[in-house]
C-alpha cells in the first residue's frame, strides 16, 4: 500500500533526511521518499498506522498537513 501525505516545514535536504529516517523506523514501513520542493511523502508499507507517521514525523521536528 502506498500513502502520500505533505510535510510542512521541509526546507532543505537535512529535513528530508531527518524525516526519511525517522518515517522508515516505523514498523511495516518498507519505503518513503520525501521530495523536498514539493513537500510530499509516499510511504510505502502494509499495515501503517496514520497515528504512527505523524508521531515520527513529529519527532523529526515537522509536522503533518491535514
Amino acid at each position: 500500500m502506498t500513502t502520500t501525505y505533505s510535510v510542512s516545514g521541509l526546507s532543505c535536504e537535512h529535513c528530508v533526511r531527518s524525516v526519511t529516517e525517522e518515517v522508515a523506523e516505523v514498523p511495516g514501513v518498507e519505503g518513503v521518499e520525501v521530495d523536498l520542493a514539493s513537500g510530499r511523502m509516499v510511504v510505502r508499507g502494509e499495515g501503517v498506522e496514520d497515528d504512527a507517521i505523524r508521531a515520527a514525523v513529529d519527532e523529526a521536528g515537522y509536522a503533518l498537513v491535514p
